[in-house]
């Protein structure tokens, strides 16, 4: 038997970022740490519209990467860095 997925919702950026009280564009870039395992999808709507989503665990995981953020705000400037 193929496993099922548990997912049955999920939340936009948009939403999230409303709920945690953050920035969309802050968390747009935090979010380029985390993966499909880490809570991540991708939707996608007509003309390949491109929506990031999180699942419950997927906020969590932002969280943890919001808290590490604020704790070191430099963490942020040193990755996004031109080379």
């Amino acid at each position: 038997m193929a496993p099922v997925n548990k997912v049955h919702h999920v939340y936009t950026i948009t939403r999230v970022a409303e709920m945690l009280g953050e920035d969309v564009d802050w968390l747009s870039d935090i979010v380029d740490e985390m993966d499909q395992e880490d809570g991540l999808i991708w939707v996608y709507g007509p003309g390949d519209e491109e929506l990031m989503a999180f699942t419950d665990y997927g906020i969590e995981t932002l969280q943890g990467l919001i808290e590490i953020h604020k704790a070191n705000p430099d963490l942020l400037r040193r990755s996004t860095k031109p080379e």
